[in-house]
């Protein structure tokens, strides 16, 4: 298989088969971000005939082990930005090779939904593209222009209502302490608000984590930014969980999170908050 760096999924990927379209990211300007800082290149579009090779591999050890592949995951930070002719070629290269795979999901920017007419979005669904990952972090536009994210509260309406137009499901990631010291709780209710107006299938909290070799960390060193304490962060996380009104999966699954929370909103909203009083 072809793999570059270090190689990043979703918790709930585990048993999908991870598949190189992309390494790095296109945008790569995010303050917290050093998640592809180990590439020497900010981004790449895997070649065909790499994917194809990685395809026939797949297949032949699924013949070997007599496991039949359901889920593919396009590894990188954001696939979803290729050409829609490329990811439909890709798709029918999985299609050829793993005739038992159900969907292709990836990792997707906002701005990567507005390069797709509602055809295309359309199209990539009955060719089994759904189930995309969308590092939202937050629907706080002060923090958002902050951190360089490069689109705002409006843009996340208007892109994944257009997903759900299409029949995309999406899950949202959400980080928490973007907002910074003593934004936490405004931050989270102004996201719980529009995710309240969609229908993400998951809303995933991680916890902010500030790296020395991130931006984020010298506009600390420069007085320009605080960061949440751990008592605010879990504050925040709280507020979010109690604001979210939408039937929907919360999770907080990832590495970073000291507590691993999972459920079902709203019916295990009372379950998720013990948890966090207690922890608190």
């Amino acid at each position: 298989m072809h793999y570059t760096g270090t190689i990043w999924r979703p918790p709930y990927e585990a048993g999908s088969l991870l598949l190189e379209a992309t390494a790095g990211c296109t945008h790569h300007q995010c303050k917290f971000c050093t998640l592809y800082n180990d590439l020497p290149f900010p981004f790449r579009m895997s070649p065909l005939e790499d994917i194809e090779e990685d395809l026939q591999e797949a297949a032949k050890r699924n013949r070997m082990w007599g496991w039949e592949c359901q889920r593919v995951f396009l590894t990188g930070a954001n696939p979803f930005v290729l050409k829609f002719d490329l990811l439909m070629e890709i798709a029918a290269l999985v299609k050829r090779y793993l005739p038992s795979c159900e969907s292709i999901g990836s990792f997707a920017r906002i701005t990567d939904i507005g390069l797709k007419s509602d055809e295309e979005l359309q199209r990539l669904k009955s060719a089994g593209v759904d189930g995309l990952t969308i590092g939202m972090e937050t629907a706080d536009e002060e923090a958002l222009q902050f951190m360089n994210k490069g689109y705002g509260k409006k843009d996340i309406l208007v892109q994944c209502g257009r997903l759900e137009q299409a029949g995309i499901s999406y899950q949202f990631f959400y980080l928490v302490g973007i907002s910074g010291k003593g934004r936490g709780a405004e931050g989270a209710k102004v996201t719980a608000e529009v995710c309240n107006q969609l229908h993400p299938k998951l809303v995933g909290a991680n916890m902010l984590t500030i790296y020395p070799d991130s931006e984020l960390y010298q506009e600390i060193r420069k007085g320009n930014w605080q960061p949440e304490g751990e008592k605010e962060k879990y504050m925040e996380m709280k507020t979010l969980v109690e604001n979210l009104a939408i039937k929907t999966e919360f999770a907080a699954m990832g590495a970073s999170n000291a507590v691993q929370l999972y459920g079902v909103l709203p019916k295990d909203k009372t379950k998720l908050l013990a948890v966090l009083n207690e922890h608190l």
